[in-house]
């Protein structure tokens, strides 16, 4: 693997854990698609670094059973800018 990949898929797993983020939120700091990113964390991280795999692969697990809970704080936030104008 180049070792620009491997930078960028440490630099990817690093802003997710550090800020405890979603693939999303790394992606619109990163600049980088969604789908690379979710790419990078189940399939090269692995390659690169096992420990933190595990670490993403559990934030991943966490970030998916939370969805629909801010799923409903958006839509609860859009209703209320709505209400307010």
């Amino acid at each position: 693997m180049e070792r620009i990949i491997r930078d960028r898929v440490i630099l990817e797993a690093n802003i997710f854990l550090d800020y405890k983020t979603t693939v999303r939120g790394v992606s619109t700091i990163t600049g980088i698609s969604k789908s690379t990113i979710h790419k990078d964390f189940v399939e090269n991280l692995k390659e690169i670094d096992l420990v933190m795999y595990h670490k993403v692969k559990a934030q991943l697990k966490q970030n998916k059973d939370e969805r629909h809970i801010r799923g409903g704080q958006a839509t609860k936030e859009l209703y209320k800018n709505k209400k307010s104008r």
